[in-house]
């Protein structure tokens, strides 16, 4: 069974854009006409509270009306503000605006409450309190900030506390790369811009957490100091690594919060726990405000807008992970600034005539309400027997000429303050309507109609509606409103015609006519209706109207009340929907609606989509071409044409494409004229002049298009003079003395007529008054020689051929070719702001000194020097491009502690200008680069030897360097973190007392009085004990331990190092007594011969080859400290086994039989020269004998 028809009909009919003009004009206050006597009205002011730059120009507006136009004055913080004995202060001509030109003085002291008086002799309004702030964007408070070390798991907060700004700053994190620090539910930012991480994990680590704070009004950025983040993951705290949400902010289970009605109200829980909570928001008792609330920082802000006093009450914010919950309330009171009940009207009283100024205002607390006429508070004001104030209204009665006045109505509470003006006018003035004459109404039969007969009159006019000289009373066809509109609810053709409205008063009678046209509404008669259709089928929906013939509807299809989906299969018709190759998601309720501008209808109907049951193939084919092509209705410019279609081949045509050839132009050419609907086959069309056309046609089916027809016969248009000129226009500057112009040539089809030419005029403008023309044929372009440097001049091209001129041209403005500018910026200054980021300024060069349109500025700077070492190459030049009139900038990514060199030259589209001076500035001290290099070595079993290569960029003094270091077991698991803070003339170090057999992670940065640098790491190990046959691999980050046989624990190894030992023992002796009987070895001739530095003499008290010792080994490594002395200290040796797997100091720890007796060790500390305090190794001993 197939579905029911489902089909809806609708006719929607306007008019209620009417009732809503109609509904404003009746809420507006009273309007004056202003050629009449009124006192003043406020009509512009500045807002109440004015945060102004200090880089700009005050102005502070207000305007008025009134008759006589109004004078102005100010007051300032509530005396009278001199404004002509203020040389920078300017009020505009026939405006109270004020303009403080602060170029030069402090805007400090133009901040204070201002408030404007504008009079007339009727009256003195006042506008609003304005309150004039300067914004401020104060400097980050200077602070040391310590690295922050925090277990894996725990929590987090990072502080932002931005300097307080006018208005508040914008918070944002950012790293060291200017690239936001990525936020989830986990690590998210506070309201008031701290930092929060629910939990931290490893992947937190990090140098560069920097807060960034942007004063908006001021378009400043500031940064704190980076925030060092070290996570440790050490798993002695919470065992499982996960704990219940428990609140961080707000902290406890219950805070409150106050929001002003009408703001928005923003409320905040941020929870930590493992794993990270979830947030959840309700309010107790009641739902959320519907389509007024959101959430933000994932779930963790609850946002209300428009508050009001229904939002107050408790509302709960739920953590929940899955080791349990915790719950926050929130009691929020909404208190309110007063608001408008009903604020004062202008009132517009006849001599004699009484009335009444009301003033309601409420909010909480509830507002004070006080009464002021023409600025000055009623109880001080004199004395009127026609005012008396009850419940807060004033009332007036028997009112005089010439006591017109202005009354001022403040309510204010502690909250906030509203202050309305509103005139009492005292005229006697005959009636006048200000609805326009003659207007015409339309609206469609059935629907309402709305006459409008605005008036004006004192005393106020009585309104009369008339029809064809009737008199309408208001009753059941008729309705007068107050504001004397008139309505007829169910209009019909015979309420069509004129209407009169006659406003009248005791001085007088005046008439305005208008009239309503009642149209024919718009039906649909032809709806469309249910399909069921094969897939891979057409689908065709009909949807023709009936409507008014003086109305054009149009029509929108809607599939399921949306758009139809943007798919070339759906075709729509002048009266139809047509969809074709039929897919079962096509399936849906289909609704045309036809609009005109005065009403609508609409109607629906479903589409089924089956499967296609099978059928025998059919062979489809191209169309045959249509034939029988004729010409008729011949006009001067048009010719309609008429075809007879061919077979359409088993597929149906879809269209016919009409084509033409110009066989005066462009002979044997076919080119695509218009496409005809495949239920026409005629068409009606537009020609050119001067031109021979022949028509051919083609029909288009599912398989393509046909073979084209036969061509008509041929129809030629007359000749007449160009209807159109050359389009593309332009002006190009080429030199500094020519500019040449350009367009597009019209084509031969353009052209209308023979004998084209394109007629070139220019002049320069605001200077010359007469054209220059010159007549050119068969070209695009023509260059101007002779023009001054980068002069506008107005430029036309006008097409003209043999049997005139086309229409008049469009006027084209260009520039002059351009010039480089002469002169470069000057008051070049540079405002560092830290180590790396500097703000340059400069004055703006005159525009006549440009010689062209300026494109911007090129800020030009490059490092000279370090201030603490030479650096071995220039640095290239860096550039900063300044589109437009910017006149300052910053300089990001500088070196600290160094000194920088910097000049500004304009640029136009021909060049760069000159250079400004070079300007030198100098950066301060920053934190340093990491060590250059970090060493460990082995000693003996129980030490190590630390050494590093000092940073490559200083960044300024260094004060020393932080060395940690901590044990890690085979787990990787880290023990307990030592400290040691070393002197910045240190490059290494001997740790003592270590454990044996132990690997340690060390950590090394350098330090500047601006704090640490980015911190090196170096795993390593103590020696094996005997037993132990480890192999160490040390590398940056790892230390790995692997089973290999170790060649220093083998025995004969053990044994050879006793023998050669005992070698260098005796050779030792022999030179000890060959020397003390003055006799010389061969090698000290070899000394005497080689007059080497790095080779000193043996010290007598001393038995070791000096003058042998390995100067590799025993020179100070580059960048370490030698002692004033003249000592080198022990651990800046590497003469030592330890390079062989073994431990230091001369000793085996095998067996005990090689501890000290051959070291040679000295007595005394000092040494001669590079020679090493300590004596050499039996390796090296070994070495200086071969």
């Amino acid at each position: 069974t197939h579905p029911a028809m489902d089909m809806k009909r609708s006719c929607t009919r306007c008019g209620g854009a009417v009732m809503l003009l109609l509904l404003g004009h009746m809420t507006t206050a009273l309007e004056v006409p202003l050629d009449l006597p009124q006192p003043p009205t406020i009509t512009h002011q500045s807002l109440k509270d004015y945060i102004i730059d200090p880089r700009e120009n005050i102005v502070i507006h207000c305007e008025a009306k009134g008759k006589p136009h109004p004078s102005f004055s100010w007051t300032r913080n509530g005396t009278h503000f001199d404004v002509e004995k203020d040389s920078k202060v300017i009020m505009k001509p026939n405006s109270g605006t004020l303009v403080i030109d602060i170029s030069g003085e402090k805007a400090e002291a133009y901040e204070g409450v201002y408030q404007c008086i504008a009079r007339n002799e009727h009256g003195s309004a006042m506008s609003n309190n304005i309150v004039i702030r300067q914004s401020r964007s104060p400097l980050w408070s200077k602070e040391k900030i310590e690295p922050i070390t925090v277990q894996r798991g725990m929590s987090l907060v990072l502080q932002c506390r931005p300097p307080a700004g006018l208005p508040p700053p914008i918070i944002f994190w950012m790293d060291n790369n200017f690239q936001r620090l990525p936020q989830n539910s986990r690590v998210s930012q506070a309201l008031n811009g701290d930092l929060y991480f629910c939990n931290v994990i490893m992947e937190d680590t990090r140098n560069d957490y920097i807060c960034y704070a942007r004063f908006p009004h001021t378009q400043t950025i500031q940064q704190k100091q980076p925030i060092n983040v070290n996570v440790l993951d050490s798993k002695c705290f919470y065992p499982s690594g996960e704990r219940a949400p428990t609140f961080m902010n707000p902290p406890g289970t219950h805070s409150t919060t106050m929001v002003l009605k009408g703001d928005t109200l923003q409320l905040e829980c941020i929870a930590d726990g493992l794993p990270t909570p979830d947030i959840s928001w309700s309010k107790v008792n009641r739902d959320l405000p519907s389509g007024r609330f959101s959430f933000h920082s994932f779930q963790k802000t609850l946002k209300i807008t428009e508050v009001t006093e229904a939002d107050g009450g408790d509302y709960r914010c739920l953590a929940k992970n899955r080791l349990g919950s915790n719950h926050h309330i929130i009691t929020v009171v909404v208190r309110a600034a007063p608001f408008w009940i009903s604020a004062p009207q202008n009132l517009i009283l006849a001599p004699k005539e009484s009335g009444m100024l009301t003033c309601r205002a409420e909010g909480n607390p509830k507002p004070t309400v006080t009464w002021s006429v023409n600025g000055i508070p009623i109880e001080n004001s004199h004395k009127d027997p026609s005012r008396k104030i009850e419940n807060g209204n004033i009332i007036l009665s028997d009112v005089q000429t010439g006591s017109s006045s202005v009354y001022q109505c403040n309510a204010s509470n502690e909250y906030g303050y509203l202050l309305a003006n509103a005139f009492v006018s005292v005229l006697a003035e005959p009636p006048r309507v200000l609805t326009p004459p003659n207007h015409v109404y339309s609206v469609v039969t059935n629907s309402r109609a709305l006459l409008d007969c605005a008036s004006f009159g004192s005393p106020l006019p009585k309104i009369t509606w008339f029809k064809d000289s009737q008199s309408i009373v208001d009753g059941d066809s008729y309705i007068i409103h107050k504001n004397n509109t008139l309505e007829i609810n169910v209009a019909r053709p015979l309420n069509s015609g004129k209407y009169t409205c006659i406003a009248s008063n005791s001085l007088g009678n005046k008439e305005n006519h208008v009239y309503l046209e009642v149209k024919e509404a718009t039906r649909i008669i032809r709806q469309p209706g249910y399909k069921v259709v094969q897939r891979n089928s057409m689908a065709v929906f009909e949807c023709k109207v009936k409507h008014d013939p003086s109305l054009f509807p149009s029509m929108i299809w809607l599939k399921d009340n949306m758009e139809l989906p943007d798919d070339t299969r759906f075709e729509v018709g002048s009266d139809s929907l047509t969809i074709h190759d039929v897919r079962e998601d096509d399936e849906g309720n289909y609704t045309c609606i036809r609009n005109t501008t005065l009403d609508q209808d609409s109607a629906s109907a479903m589409l089924t989509v089956v499967e296609a049951t099978p059928a025998p193939p059919i062979i489809m084919e191209q169309p045959d071409p249509p034939t029988d092509l004729e010409l008729t209705d011949q006009r001067e410019l048009s010719v309609q044409l008429t075809w007879t279609p061919g077979d359409e081949n088993n597929s149906p045509i879809q269209l016919f494409l009409i084509q033409y050839e110009d066989s005066l132009h462009k002979p044997g050419v076919w080119v695509n004229m218009t496409e005809v609907s495949v239920t026409s086959t005629t068409a009606h069309l537009e020609l050119s002049p001067y031109v021979y056309y022949s028509f051919r046609v083609l029909a288009l089916n599912d398989v393509g298009l046909s073979e084209p027809s036969a061509p008509s016969r041929q129809y030629r248009t007359n000749p007449a003079r160009p209807d159109g000129n050359p389009s593309d226009v332009e002006v190009i500057g080429t030199s500094p003395d020519s500019m040449t112009i350009t367009w597009r040539e019209l084509t031969g089809l353009e052209s209308n007529g023979p004998g084209l030419q394109y007629k070139v005029s220019w002049r320069q403008k605001d200077l010359d008054p007469q054209w220059t023309s010159l007549t050119l044929a068969n070209v695009s372009q023509y260059v101007v020689t002779g023009t001054p440097t980068f002069a506008p001049y107005e430029v036309t091209v006008q097409a003209v051929n043999d049997y005139g001129s086309g229409p008049r041209p469009e006027v084209v403005l260009g520039y002059s070719g351009e010039d480089l500018p002469n002169v470069a910026p000057e008051n070049v200054k540079v405002s560092v702001q830290n180590g790396t980021v500097a703000e340059v300024r400069w004055d703006a060069v005159p525009l006549s000194t440009v010689r062209g349109q300026l494109n911007g500025y090129k800020v030009s700077y490059w490092k000279m020097r370090s201030l603490h070492k030479q650096d071995p190459e220039p640095v290239k030049p860096q550039e900063l491009i300044f589109h437009g009139s910017e006149l300052e900038g910053l300089l990001i990514g500088l070196h600290p502690y160094s000194q920088y060199t910097l000049n500004i030259r304009a640029f136009n589209r021909k060049g760069d200008g000159p250079t400004s001076s070079n300007l030198i500035f100098e950066t301060p001290e920053g934190v340093p680069g990491p060590p250059a290099d970090l060493k460990i070595q082995n000693l003996n079993l129980d030490s190590l030897i630390v050494k590093w290569v000092p940073p490559v960029e200083y960044n300024g003094h260094l004060t020393g360097y932080l060395l940690k270091y901590q044990p890690i077991n085979k787990t990787d698991e880290l023990g307990p973190l030592k400290e040691l803070l070393l002197p910045a003339n240190e490059t290494s170090i001997t740790l003592e007392n270590l454990k044996h057999s132990t690997h340690y992670k060390f950590y090394l940065n350098a330090m500047t009085i601006k704090g640490s640098g980015p911190i090196v790491t170096k795993e390593g190990f103590t020696m094996v004990d005997e037993g132990e046959d480890y192999f160490a691999i040390i590398s940056p980050a790892v230390a790995m331990t692997s089973k290999q046989v170790d060649i220093a624990t083998q025995g004969w190894f053990i044994g050879l190092m006793c023998a050669i030992a005992l070698l260098i023992l005796v050779l030792l002796i022999v030179c000890f007594i060959k020397r003390n009987k003055g006799g010389k070895y061969p090698v000290k001739e070899k000394e005497d011969a080689h007059q080497d530095p790095e080779i000193q003499p043996m010290k007598e008290d001393d038995g070791t080859f000096g003058e042998y010792s390995d100067t590799e080994d025993h020179k100070p490594l580059k960048g370490s400290r030698t002692p004033s002395n003249g000592t080198v200290k022990k651990d800046d040796s590497d003469d030592s086994l330890v390079d062989y797997g073994e431990g230091g100091d001369g000793q085996f720890n095998e067996d005990g039989s090689f501890i000290g007796q051959y070291s040679g060790k000295k007595e005394k500390d000092t040494a001669e020269g590079n020679e090493s305090s300590e004596a050499p190794s039996p390796v090296n001993a070994m070495n200086s004998f071969v």
